[in-house]
């Protein structure tokens, strides 16, 4: 299957529903527990997925679609989550990326974006040039990702709980 924003859409707007589904009333043993070291936990998933909605997705695309002969992208703080969540709780994150996702697809439909459109340029700051397309893959290739994550984080809990079963857990392997 090729990109396609109506499909990329149909990923995008059912990511909150799915996290809620998955995440909502946990314990936070289920959480805010990571994989250890550097790792992220649920909850600093949540926060990473929030920062995006705020200042990479959106933005970029308008830089992309804008006259502003200027196309480069501002550098996306990976880490901006630690400090933004602070204090929230994980219903708080949940509540708060449905609202900003709900807006952004909003923004998205808005602009009623033709093929090509999806062909323009924006320059990366690590990348360089990215067109509209990969911009919009991406997105929904980074919600996938990181639903994965959260499962792949959950699942390493009861890594030794499962006993010889572990050889046919691939998710306990990576």
């Amino acid at each position: 299957m090729n990109f396609s924003l109506s499909k990329s859409i149909e990923i995008l707007e059912r990511t909150p529903a799915v996290l809620i589904a998955l995440l909502q009333n946990l314990s936070p043993d289920w959480t805010s527990n990571n994989e250890g070291g550097e790792t992220w936990s649920t909850y600093d998933i949540i926060g990473h997925l929030i920062h995006g909605e705020k200042t990479d997705w959106i933005p970029r695309m308008e830089v992309i679609l804008s006259d502003n002969p200027d196309k480069k992208f501002k550098p996306f703080d990976r880490f901006a989550q630690f400090e933004e969540s602070k204090g929230k709780s994980l219903s708080q994150l949940l509540i708060e990326f449905k609202d900003l996702r709900k807006k952004n697809i909003e923004i998205l439909r808005s602009k009623r974006i033709t093929a090509k459109d999806l062909k323009r340029i924006g320059i990366h700051p690590a990348f360089g040039k990215t067109t509209l397309a990969q911009l919009l893959s991406t997105w929904t290739v980074h919600d996938l990702n990181h639903i994965a994550q959260i499962s792949r984080v959950m699942a390493k809990h009861y890594k030794t709980d499962v006993g010889p079963w572990v050889e046919y857990l691939r998710i306990l392997q990576l």
